[in-house]
């Protein structure tokens, strides 16, 4: 009888565990429009590992965010790496991101960007294209709140392209 007890928590440890977990992917930016200050705000939340991953990847050395290895060669590589894969196009103007500061919350890297002389907010396209080269379902949550609205859209490797009027 124990024996079989003993298989069936192991057959239950086995369907729960890494064999048959899913891990997702998905990054959170939140865009606001700033009025007072004639400026965009965005925040961009990812998981340290897969940023690692994707700088790895795209400038073919190992990277060391949010560890105590850090360099100031991966900084300037996320910064890259972000200006190229988040893109936004406001009163039909391609917009450049400028880095302000970062955080770690847990295994979470928190970017914080900002795009001055933004006086209007709308029409804005936004093309997010962060970690879709390493993951095919990977998801962007991009949340926007400008002129006393909010809207979201959720953009992937197939639907990279958003558009706010």
């Amino acid at each position: 009888m124990s024996k079989r007890l003993l298989m069936g928590c192991l057959g239950l440890w086995l369907l729960t565990s890494g064999f048959s977990a899913h891990k997702f992917y998905v990054a959170i930016f939140q865009v606001d429009h700033n009025a007072s200050k004639k400026r965009m705000e965005i925040t961009a939340r990812v998981f340290a590992d897969d940023l690692n991953s994707a700088l790895d990847k795209k400038y073919k050395t190992r990277h060391h965010l949010a560890t105590d290895q850090e360099t100031e060669a991966d900084i300037a590589d996320m910064k890259k790496y972000f200006a190229a894969h988040l893109r936004l196009t406001i009163g039909g103007q391609p917009k450049t991101l400028q880095f302000k500061s970062k955080a770690l919350d847990g295994n979470v890297y928190v970017c914080y960007f900002s795009i001055p002389d933004v006086s209007k907010a709308t029409p804005m396209e936004v093309e997010n294209t962060v970690f879709t080269e390493l993951f095919e379902d990977q998801q962007n949550m991009m949340h926007f709140q400008y002129n006393g609205t909010k809207q979201t859209l959720v953009l992937t490797g197939e639907n990279s392209k958003g558009m706010l009027k």
